[in-house]
């Protein structure tokens, strides 16, 4: 199985070969990609443990440091991990300056077609003139909130003795579940339904801003950003747009967040929440907003950026990040030996703020796993809540209890 991976992986990275390179700077100081074969680097591992008897639902017990590699080098880090039953963990770590999960996706589910010797259904494009500047340059204001210039950040943060700690875990929520937190996120003045993205997220807004017990905590304020992909959003229904942007390799992603005081988050209703995590989102949603994205990004060259969300003041309250792996292929990367039973990511950022990454079942359609990266404390009280909501993640929720 790992000279199948090893080989088809080769030949993957040859329409891939952003992932063979590596990142230097150049004369202005930015980074940039050397696309010079350097290859990726490939561990073969061996885990004396069953598959279904890997604590999947604290993945920092059973996960981290153990089955995901740590990238050194390069762009891309592999690692395959054979198991006693006979299993088999693949696990990818890439540097995001280059590639978002999108693009990741592709390249996941290319490797997998070479592996079973079939066509590429889709071949990467890196046309960075799809994302070229406007001349002259224009942004709404609302740009300049939601990014901040490394050289405008406050002083970091001193490290506090007995600090909570960000800690992962991942769980199972079922279609019937999501479907209430849509009922309940939804206001009655409302035309068509939440999403289950914008109620889920609501929700964990809520409860995130519950867990704030900082000195004078109501009134803090409580951050919660979306991540949003710009593909669809700069195609706007041109379909040779439409076409080049589906298979665009690269980052195409804007991070709009909202920020509302605990108390509010805390006594209103979920679908006032539900409301407000629309509003924030709609604004980013649209082909203009990510036109003056790019703009913006020129318009700081070359100095280098962050978000908003993790650069919080010391008066700021509890904060995290939502992204949607709904498009996790699961069911695609199939290297010749069947469908995996769990596709997941493993996201501890190493920012100060959390972060929750709900992913597609791949045992049932319209189930999530839920992979969150979160303070201790914020996990307990969800656990304390919401354990009618979040299942731990188990072998018995994957079919995986009579696995060989």
């Amino acid at each position: 199985m790992v000279r199948v991976l090893k080989e088809a992986m080769a030949q993957a990275l040859v329409p891939y070969y952003a992932f063979a390179g590596e990142i230097l700077s150049n004369s202005l100081g930015e980074a940039e990609l050397l696309c010079n074969n350097r290859g990726v680097d490939f561990l073969d591992a061996y885990a004396d443990v069953k598959l279904q008897d890997l604590n999947l639902y604290n993945p920092d017990e059973s996960i981290e440091g153990k089955l995901v590699p740590t990238r050194k080098h390069g762009v891309l880090s592999v690692q395959v991990t054979e198991l006693k039953c006979g299993g088999i963990v693949v696990a990818c770590t890439f540097d995001h300056r280059i590639a978002d999960a999108y693009s990741t996706n592709m390249f996941l589910v290319s490797w997998a077609e070479m592996a079973q010797s079939k066509p590429l259904s889709v071949i990467p494009s890196f046309r960075r003139s799809l994302l070229n500047p406007r001349h002259p340059g224009s942004y709404a204001p609302s740009l300049d909130h939601m990014y901040v210039p490394i050289s405008a950040l406050p002083p970091p943060k001193v490290p506090q003795p007995g600090a909570d700690p960000l800690i992962s875990r991942l769980y199972y929520v079922t279609a019937e579940k999501l479907s209430l937190l849509q009922t309940l996120a939804t206001s009655k003045s409302s035309s068509y339904k939440r999403t289950k993205l914008e109620s889920l997220s609501a929700f964990l807004w809520k409860i995130v801003a519950k867990s704030a017990h900082m000195e004078n905590a109501n009134q803090k304020i409580c951050k919660m950003s979306v991540v949003v992909d710009g593909r669809k959003r700069l195609s706007s229904g041109d379909e040779d747009m439409t076409t080049a942007m589906a298979s665009y390799f690269g980052n195409v992603l804007s991070f709009p967040f909202g920020e509302k005081i605990v108390n509010d988050l805390k006594e209103k209703p979920l679908s006032w929440v539900g409301d407000e995590v629309h509003d924030f989102l709609e604004a980013a949603m649209t082909k203009e907003h990510f036109l003056g994205l790019i703009d913006w990004v020129e318009a700081h060259r070359p100095e280098p950026a962050t978000l908003n969300m993790c650069c919080s003041g010391n008066s700021d309250g509890p904060g995290f990040m939502v992204s949607s792996g709904q498009r996790f292929p699961v069911t695609k990367v199939d290297f010749g030996w069947g469908r995996p039973a769990l596709g997941s990511y493993h996201f501890p950022w190493g920012e100060e703020v959390g972060y929750v990454m709900p992913m597609p079942s791949p045992t049932v359609d319209g189930d999530w796993v839920v992979y969150m990266h979160l303070l201790k404390a914020q996990i307990e009280l969800i656990e304390t809540e919401a354990a009618d909501i979040f299942s731990p993640l188990t072998a018995d929720r994957l079919n995986l209890l009579n696995a060989d």
